[in-house]
């Protein structure tokens, strides 16, 4: 049950007044560190990944780490997409196991900001999927974020926040109020008026980008003002980065040596951060709460009329190629009956990332078109179940 729903973690988060981390990961030592700090703190924790990292890492291999460390956790853990750049890297990255998605259209204007959250928001609630969106644009300042993040800052408005909420449907608002991505140069100065007449006009979960640099009594004013889930990764990376130049001005040159205890160094700054928002100590409440999230096994065991084998295996391979594609579908397995005298000859088993998918796989057109023009036809002899 670690594993749990990103909506209802973030719903109690935000009737029982603190912040939960979604601490963005680039590495196994990221993995280990923010797990080994929210178990050491009982905290709620999202391990976040960001289109914008992908050139650290590889992103499939980084996910099984990720879905492995949620699985062995005992505490509630949601697996989160941050500033997906597309449709597309919303779809794919529900297929390897986040099971929320931010989409990244905050730099356009605000109707195509819409249409473009809207399209990732549709196909997400196909898949039980919650989503956040951006309004308002939170730039880099120097560095690599400045690289990312161009541009200047602009606010978030209270009627605009209404009426991208009320278009797209969004589970949660990332809202700009003076905060930047990266590290602040300076005293940061955020408009509280202007986040709690958001918080007061839409009563749901708002989400802090840029919450490096802030100070304690700046985040207590503004979970107090509804920020529920908060964007960290600058402050992790300069904790194992101060780390690995520790280790090298030690004489530890290889590999092995230098990276040793940066996932330590991660878990610190986790941790401190977790107490600081009061997510600590809210496991236990935060997983009764929360609805498990359970993949769905979809089997069909059938057999074909077909004379030859080979039209079957055709079949097959178009199936796969179709229906891997379809949001919500995480693996397909096929196979072919060991023993000659079988009851059934063939089987499909589609891993799916939520019961919604049922539906959505079901009604997709393009399951329909395989389903109506090459399997059908010739599997009348079939058995279909969904199981957990």
């Amino acid at each position: 049950m670690p594993l749990v729903n990103l909506k209802d973690m973030l719903t109690h988060a935000y009737q029982n007044g603190y912040a939960v981390g979604a601490f963005d990961a680039v590495s196994l030592d990221f993995v280990t560190g923010i797990m080994d700090a929210a178990e050491e703190t009982r905290s709620p924790v999202i391990l976040s990944v960001a289109e914008s990292h992908f050139d650290y890492f590889d992103f499939e291999l980084l996910m099984s780490a990720m879905e492995t460390a949620a699985k062995r956790a005992t505490v509630p853990v949601a697996i989160h997409m941050d500033h997906a750049m597309s449709l597309d890297t919303a779809v794919r990255s529900i297929r390897h196991g986040c099971n929320g998605v931010m989409v990244d259209a905050s730099h356009l204007p605000l109707d195509k900001n819409i249409t473009e959250t809207l399209a990732v928001r549709e196909m997400a609630q196909g898949c039980g999927v919650p989503v956040e969106g951006e309004l308002g644009y939170v730039p880099g300042v120097e560095g690599e974020d400045a690289e990312r993040h161009p541009g200047e800052i602009s606010y978030t408005t209270v009627d605009e926040a209404k009426t991208f909420v009320e278009r797209t449907g969004v589970d949660f608002l990332a809202v700009s109020i003076g905060t930047v991505h990266g590290r602040m140069r300076g005293e940061p100065v955020l408009d509280y008026d202007r986040l709690k007449d958001i918080n007061d006009a839409l009563r749901m979960p708002l989400v802090l980008h840029g919450g490096t640099g802030l100070g304690d009594e700046q985040y207590k004013r503004l979970i107090e003002n509804g920020i529920t889930k908060i964007n960290y990764y600058t402050a992790l990376a300069e904790a194992a980065g101060a780390q690995v130049r520790e280790n090298s001005a030690t004489g530890k040159g290889n590999y092995t040596g230098q990276m040793t205890g940066a996932a330590e160094a991660i878990a610190k700054e986790a941790a401190r951060c977790m107490a600081l928002w009061g997510c600590h100590g809210r496991a236990d409440a935060v997983l009764q709460q929360c609805q498990p999230w359970t993949p769905v096994k979809h089997l069909i065991i059938y057999n074909t009329t077909n004379a030859d084998p080979a039209n079957d295996q055709t079949m097959i391979k178009e199936g796969e190629r179709v229906l891997s594609q379809i949001p919500g579908v995480m693996r397909i397995f096929t196979g072919k009956a060991v023993q000659d005298d079988a009851g059934y000859r063939y089987t499909w088993l589609v891993k799916f990332c939520h019961p919604a998918v049922i539906d959505s796989y079901r009604e997709h057109p393009d399951h329909v078109a395989f389903a109506d023009t090459h399997f059908r036809p010739i599997a009348g002899d079939r058995i279909s179940i969904d199981y957990q």
